[in-house]
């Protein structure tokens, strides 16, 4: 196959490095960008196949990078020899192939062409480094297709992502997306719990947690830089009380452009390794607002909760226990099921008699199932003393109201991932915590 490269280089060895690779058989250079921006418009009108890229090129980011993957361009480092500074910084950013002007003329060409286009996955193909011998022996196709059994509960190797999600109209997203994420980590699972709300985040209202906290918007800009990493992020994401840990949302909504799904997708990554559940509190929008846009480079403010629903595990659908809000809750499902998410765990939040009626969980579990076919439906009960009183604390119902029906109903809930209920104690070391935030 013939792959046509872009180059985006630094200027002192740029032409030696061009030099050499338009010499490679089956290669080409379609065109020496000057910056990233010519760069990314030679990849939007599909003028190659291969991105070769410096650390130093002014502007490059995680989005960038993804920008060039979306349009089909696959990226490759390049340095002097002996640069390892820049090497390890673009592998920071997610790009783990690598050349410079000292690569062996056949290792270059292996990287460039496999990287460009690479063969689909063959389960009884060997992948070798340059000057490996081939086996002497044929490779036998697997036919045991028994799945190995699952790692000990105790010992997590990549936490579970629980993304709670639900219609405009305050149905109670955040509420109960702050009181899962503590019980799961008062059942002794450490838990991250982030704001991914680009039009009204609240979790650190609802915790507490100082409003100048750095959060989401300096994680994603240390995504975007390449200086994210696992210990960064512990140290960005407060802990309020012991195994549970917040990374705020941005302070105003007008910050939203600074979150890019790129960044978003490698703090959600990131947090699996931190703790054994990660609780995405989402905004309410999932209309691809790309569409809306005659710049489709441009930043897209759902981009953050379409990325939520895409790397998660599970789905938490809350919707409100009255006519409005349960209409809501059924164009909520037709919606999801049209973007890439789990199937969704129906969670009717406000469930009263002076909404819906006498009975009130046999008419919304008839009307859930009769429009929108919905079954399995968790109900929440209305109690908004408990509510009140926690969001005048700044604290969750488990601290300031452990016996309200609304926090055993979230206990039980949260059960379902943990298999035991979480205890009923109150957190002595919260206060503590919280001010170190």
């Amino acid at each position: 196959m013939s792959v046509t490269v872009l180059t985006a280089l630094s200027h002192g060895w740029e032409g030696r490095m061009v030099e050499v690779v338009d010499r490679l058989p089956g290669v080409t250079v379609g065109r020496r960008c000057v910056d990233l921006a010519d760069l990314l418009a030679a990849a939007s009108a599909g003028l190659g196949d291969l991105a070769l890229i410096s650390a130093d090129l002014r502007g490059l980011d995680r989005d960038a990078l993804s920008h060039l993957r979306a349009h089909g361009v696959a990226v490759v480092g390049a340095s002097r020899e002996g640069a390892e500074s820049e090497e390890r910084h673009l592998r920071q950013l997610g790009v783990h192939r690598h050349v410079h002007l000292a690569t062996p003329r056949e290792d270059l060409v292996e990287v460039l062409t496999t990287t460009a286009g690479a063969a689909p996955f063959d389960p009884t193909r060997v992948d070798l480094m340059p000057g490996e011998d081939p086996p002497t022996a044929p490779i036998e196709p697997v036919t045991d297709l028994t799945p190995p059994p699952p790692p000990p509960l105790s010992e997590p190797t990549r936490g579970r992502v629980i993304a709670v999600w639900g219609p405009t109209g305050a149905p109670g997203r955040s509420t109960l997306a702050v009181n899962l994420a503590s019980e799961l980590a008062a059942a002794g699972a450490p838990t991250v719990l982030i704001d991914l709300d680009t039009y009204g985040a609240a979790v650190a209202q609802l915790l507490s947690v100082l409003d100048e906290a750095p959060g989401l918007a300096a994680a994603a800009r240390a995504s975007e830089l390449g200086t994210l990493d696992l210990v960064a992020l512990a140290r960005l994401a407060v802990e309020v009380s012991p195994r549970f840990r917040v990374l705020t949302g941005v302070p105003t909504p007008s910050r939203w452009p600074e979150v890019r799904s790129a960044a978003v997708e490698h703090v959600i990554e990131l947090a699996r390794s931190l703790a054994a559940f990660v609780v995405l509190d989402l905004g309410f929008g999932i209309e691809d607002d790309e569409e809306l846009s005659y710049d489709t480079a441009a930043p897209r403010r759902n981009a953050t909760t379409l990325s939520g629903l895409a790397e998660a595990d599970d789905l938490v659908l809350v919707g409100s226990a009255d006519p409005i809000g349960l209409q809501r809750m059924v164009r909520a499902v037709q919606g999801v099921g049209q973007v890439s998410s789990p199937a969704p765990r129906p969670v009717v939040n406000r469930l009263r008699a002076s909404s819906v009626g006498s009975d009130p969980a046999r008419r919304v579990e008839e009307s859930l199932a009769r429009f929108a076919g919905v079954e399995g439906i968790t109900f929440l009960p209305d109690d908004p003393a408990a509510t009140d009183a926690a969001l005048l604390a700044g604290a969750t119902l488990r601290e300031c109201a452990p016996d309200s029906p609304l926090r055993r109903a979230i206990v039980q809930l949260a059960a379902t991932w943990t298999g035991a209920a979480a205890p009923t104690g109150r957190s002595s070391a919260r206060g503590l915590l919280r001010r170190r935030g």
